[in-house]
C-alpha cells in the first residue's frame, strides 16, 4: 500500500516537473539567462551550476521551481523578462502548460501502444468492448491446478457431457455453472495467448462455502483502450489528447456555470485537492499499468487547462497581466502585479487546504479501509 501511494504522490510531482521544466526551456529559447532550476522546494540539498544556470536539489519534493530575471518587473535589461518582446512573454508563460499537453500526448502514445483492460462487475457498462473472464490466481493443489489450467487463462465456454453449455460472460454464471456440476466431469475452452485449449477436471463440494469449487480466482475484464501497432499509436495518443481536452474543458465550463447560477458543483465532480488527485491515482495504479498511465495523462491535460484559468498566481492570469500590459502599453506596476498575484496565490492555498480537509481526507480513509 505505502509504495502504491508513493509511485502515486511522485507522479504528481513528476508532473510539476515536467511544468517548470516547460518554463525552463522556453526562457532558455527565448535567450533569457535562467538564474535557477530545482527540483523541490529548498532548504536546499545540492546543486550545480553549469552555464549560466544553477541546477539544484532540494528537500521539500512539492514541484519545482525556475529562478528567472525580472518575472515580475523591475529589471529592465535584454538578460530580464520584463525587457522580452511580448511574443517571448507569452511563450515563456505558456511554455509550461505546453509542456502538460506534450507529456499528455507522450503518455497516452505509450497507452494506446500497450493498450488497456479493466476490471469490471457482472453488471460493468455494456460500452466497452472485448469483455472476458480471466484466471486470476490457480491455488495450490486444487482440481484447477492439477488439471493445468494457469493464471491469466480466458474461460471462452464451459460444458458437462449432454447439453448445458454456456458461454463465458459473467463470473455468477460460471460460478453458477460449477456449483451445479460439482462432482461431474466439467469441460472449459481456455485461450492461453494465442493457444485454444480444452481442459477437463471436476469440481470440488466445498461444505464451508456451500457450493462447488474448482480453486480459482475470477475477474471480469473488459477492454478499455485498445491496443494499436507503435507506429499508429502517437497518432492515437495526439487524437485523444485533443478530445480529453475538449470534454475537460466542456465539463469545466459546465461546472463554472452552475456555480455562477447557483446550481452547485454537479454529480459526479467532487473537487480533489492533491491528496485526492494522489488517492486517484493509487486506485488506478491497482488495476494496471496502462489504466495507471492514462490517468497520469488525464490528470496533466486537467492540470494544463487548469493553468490556463484567468486567475492571478496561475500561468492565465499571468498571461492576463500580459494581455492588460499590451492594452495600456506599458506595464503593471511589479508592486501591484506582485500584491495581487500573493492575494490570490493565498487564496488558492486555502481552497486547497478547504478541499483537502472536506473531501480528500474521508477519501483517504476509504482508501486505507480498503487494504
Amino acid at each position: 500500500m505505502i509504495l502504491v501511494i508513493l509511485i502515486a504522490f511522485f507522479s504528481v510531482i513528476f508532473l510539476m516537473v515536467i511544468h517548470e521544466f516547460g518554463h525552463f526551456v522556453a526562457a532558455k529559447k527565448s535567450g533569457l539567462q535562467v538564474e535557477e532550476f530545482g527540483i523541490g522546494y529548498p532548504p536546499r540539498l545540492i546543486g550545480k551550476k553549469i552555464g549560466n544556470t544553477f541546477y539544484s536539489l532540494n528537500l521539500l519534493p512539492f514541484g519545482a521551481f525556475v529562478k528567472i530575471p525580472g518575472e515580475i518587473g523591475g529589471i529592465e535589461d535584454y538578460h530580464s523578462f520584463s525587457g522580452l518582446s511580448m511574443p517571448k512573454k507569452v511563450f515563456i508563460v505558456l511554455g509550461g502548460v505546453i509542456s502538460f499537453w506534450i507529456a499528455a500526448i507522450i503518455i497516452f502514445s505509450v497507452v494506446f501502444s500497450l493498450g488497456v483492460e479493466v476490471p469490471i462487475t457482472d453488471e460493468g457498462s455494456s460500452s466497452l468492448t472485448n469483455v472476458k473472464i480471466v484466471i486470476l490466481n490457480v491455488h495450490l493443489n486444487s482440481p484447477a491446478e492439477i488439471s493445468g489450467i494457469k493464471k491469466g487463462d480466458v474461460v471462452k465456454e464451459m460444458w458437462v457431457d449432454g447439453s448445458d453449455r454456456i458461454t463465458a460472460d459473467k463470473v455468477g454464471d460460471l460460478q453458477n455453472f460449477i456449483d451445479r456440476h460439482k462432482g461431474e466431469n466439467v469441460y472449459f475452452a481456455i485461450q492461453r495467448g494465442s493457444q485454444n485449449l480444452t481442459i477437463s477436471l471436476i469440481p470440488q463440494n466445498e461444505p464451508s462455502q456451500g457450493r462447488g469449487i474448482i480453486g480459482v480466482q475470477l475477474q471480469r475484464t473488459a477492454t478499455f483502450i485498445e491496443k494499436y501497432p507503435w507506429y499508429q499509436a502517437p497518432l492515437r495518443g495526439l487524437i485523444y489528447c485533443g478530445k480529453i481536452t475538449f470534454r475537460a474543458t466542456v465539463g469545466l465550463v459546465q461546472i463554472l456555470s452552475n456555480l455562477i447560477t447557483g446550481r452547485g458543483v454537479p454529480a459526479g465532480s467532487e473537487p480533489a485537492g492533491p491528496i485526492g488527485i494522489t488517492i486517484y491515482l493509487a486506485r488506478a495504479a491497482e488495476l494496471g499499468i496502462g489504466f495507471f498511465l492514462y490517468f497520469i495523462g488525464a490528470v496533466s491535460v486537467l492540470l494544463a487547462i487548469f493553468n490556463l484559468l484567468p486567475i492571478p498566481a496561475l500561468d492565465g492570469g499571468k498571461l492576463l497581466f500580459l494581455v492588460i500590459e499590451k492594452i495600456r502599453g506599458r506595464s503593471i506596476s511589479p508592486k501591484v502585479e506582485r500584491v495581487v498575484t500573493s492575494v490570490f496565490f493565498f487564496l488558492i492555498i486555502a481552497l486547497s487546504i478547504f478541499v483537502t480537509i472536506k473531501f480528500d481526507i474521508p477519501k483517504f480513509s476509504e482508501f486505507i479501509k480498503g487494504f
